[in-house]
């Protein structure tokens, strides 16, 4: 094994074994872990304290400490880098690409699709619509490449949230991750809250006992094994895309006037009212902001595709499953996004009143319009069926990312270390009971003082998706101009693309200008909002908040280009070849066959 010397100049320490122990300045300790045990006299210099190791990829590494993860963790903002000792032992490989690939695809195809189309619609016509979420897929793809660049080199629990303390600074990671779980916890129960107005279509059965129903499911799921989720959302997903395409094709079927006493309507709304929306102003600057209102709800029907990525850890070959599955969930949701936006358009006037966006019922849906109008009337209750299971599925991705975060966050001794322990089965147990916890505000509902209060909890964390994608997109920066700095060729990365020196800063730049102007009706004449306002831009100053708080209060710097690790990190991607994944067998075999 070729052994490069520290940032500082010196070669790492060595066991008896001869292991080597890599030491950076604000990471702490990184130790191979390939032998049975670790050397007590390096435990007794503090190193293996620290409690970072390498994992094969494959599964648990063969570290013999018998002491509890949190007993390896001494508080300090160290190793914000490779895959650590206590998450490689205490947490088990169960999802591969197959669940990734799913998992991205059922956490953002939702009801952004089923029921918000109408509302981009409605805002920038059907042309206006369809440039705007063609250019936030252009965005997404360059996040999610970014994204597969990065986690294939460093496959961590907490993704995007680690490699923000590896590459910038730890303040950075605080931040990001703290915000992360904070949204994670609320986007739960008001998954909940949705999926009870949902019932309420059908039903006037208290709304307490959906509550509670979808709560002891979540929890069951969130304390099961993680491959178990990884079926439940491939069998959610799969359902999901199977209406979107029976959708688009009913759809195309409607506007060919394929259904008997129905007439043909083609692109006639693209004629009148027209291909664009004149949205708050007049003449061409009235439909930039339709254009412009369309991107910025776009952003977060994409919302959901950056959390594959969380469990990586747990996930098997992830240095080939994770770009693999980042490549092909951006191809197919923007594809079923951008025919889906095209039919509704060809489908649903802009100016149809019944597209009113502020609800969250299903008849608001421009398919179940369209549908009506076609005198289909099974269509809507089909159609509210699916989003239920979509908002149950958003909820399960929700408590995965949320409490690997929180997980990932405790490792680096940023969260209390009581979140350190898992089950023998490693589901990271104490994370999702205190997520539990939070899964209660769903009962805030039943009251409607309090559920005005919940929702303003809920708007606070609105803009997170936003400073995700522009946090991967920095780290990925980073990460070039580390490599360039370092003399670094990119064919020594596990896997890379030679388009994203480019795209990244492009994408980082657009999602800092939706960021900054996402709440730019609230400034206009007559439109001021305060609910809008802070959904918009409270989140930006919570943020930067938790950034400084943590950089003055553990005097944390912004590592330098020259002190990231990179070399040793390849080194250890080119000695941990990655097992060649199991062929699946049956109707999963045949359903990744027509899927890929």
């Amino acid at each position: 094994m070729t052994v490069h010397k520290t940032p500082s100049g010196r070669e790492p320490l060595k066991n008896k074994n001869g292991q080597p122990s890599f030491s950076f300045p604000s990471y702490g300790t990184m130790t191979v872990l390939s032998a049975p045990a670790i050397d007590p006299d390096l435990k007794a210099t503090g190193l293996a304290g620290n409690g970072i190791g390498i994992g094969n990829g494959n599964g648990n590494s063969n570290d013999s400490l018998n002491q509890p993860a949190s007993e390896h963790l001494n508080g300090d903002d160290h190793d914000g880098d490779l895959v650590t000792a206590a998450e490689d032992r205490d947490l088990q490989r169960g999802l591969a690409q197959r669940h990734l690939s799913m998992l991205g695809i059922a956490g953002s195809i939702g009801t952004g699709l089923f029921l918000g189309l109408g509302g981009a619609v409605q805002k920038g016509g059907p042309l206006g619509a369809l440039l705007g979420y063609a250019v936030i897929g252009l965005v997404v793809c360059a996040v999610q490449f970014a994204l597969g660049e990065v986690a294939a080199l460093l496959p961590v629990t907490g993704s995007f949230v680690r490699h923000a303390e590896f590459f910038v600074d730890p303040a950075l990671g605080f931040a990001i991750g703290w915000n992360l779980v904070y949204g994670n916890m609320l986007s739960i129960p008001s998954e909940i809250t949705a999926i009870c107005a949902l019932f309420q279509y059908w039903t006037d059965i208290n709304p307490a006992v959906f509550i509670v129903s979808f709560i002891v499911l979540t929890v069951t799921v969130g304390m099961t094994f993680v491959r178990v989720f990884g079926e439940v959302e491939f069998v959610f997903a799969l359902l999901k895309i199977m209406l979107v395409i029976f959708l688009i094709i009913l759809g195309l079927v409607i506007d060919l006037g394929g259904i008997p006493g129905t007439p043909r309507i083609g692109f006639r709304y693209w004629q009148d009212p027209g291909p664009f929306v004149e949205y708050i102003a007049t003449g061409n600057w009235g439909i930039f902001l339709g254009f412009w209102a369309v991107m910025t709800g776009a952003v977060f029907s994409f919302a959901g595709v950056e959390s594959l990525a969380m469990a990586a850890a747990e996930t098997r070959n992830p240095r080939r499953a994770i770009p693999r599955a980042c490549k092909r969930v951006f191809a197919r949701i923007v594809l079923f996004y951008m025919l889906a936006v095209l039919i509704v358009g060809m489908l649903v006037a802009s100016n149809d009143e019944r597209l009113d966006s502020s609800g969250n019922s299903v008849a608001q849906s421009p398919f179940v319009i369209a549908a009506s109008a076609a005198g289909i009337p099974a269509i809507p209750s089909v159609v509210n069926a699916i989003v239920i299971t979509s908002a149950w599925s958003a909820s399960n991705q929700s408590l995965l990312a949320g409490t690997r975060v929180l997980y990932g966050l405790a490792l680096k001794g940023q969260a209390p270390k009581i979140f350190l322990r898992t089950t023998s089965w490693g589901t990271p147990y104490m994370c999702v009971l205190l997520f539990t916890c939070f899964m209660s505000l769903s009962f805030m509902s039943l009251s409607q003082d309090a559920i005005t209060v919940f929702w303003w909890l809920v708007s606070l964390t609105a803009a997170g998706v936003l400073i995700s994608w522009s946090a991967i997109l920095f780290n990925h920066i980073r990460l070039r101009q580390a490599m360039r700095r370092q003399n670094i060729d990119l064919s020594r990365l596990p896997w890379h693309s030679k388009w994203t020196i480019y795209t990244s800063p492009v994408a980082l730049f657009m999602c800092m200008a939706i960021l900054l102007t996402g709440g730019f009706t609230v400034f206009t004449e007559g439109n001021w909002d305060a609910a809008t306002f802070v959904s918009a831009y409270l989140d930006i100053p919570i943020v930067l908040t938790a950034y400084f708080s943590w950089k003055i209060f553990k005097k944390t710097k912004l590592v330098s280009l020259d002190d990231i690790p990179l070399r040793d990190a390849i080194e250890q991607a080119e000695q941990n070849v990655e097992e060649p994944e199991e062929k699946e067998t049956g109707w999963i075999r045949s359903v990744n066959w027509i899927w890929n």
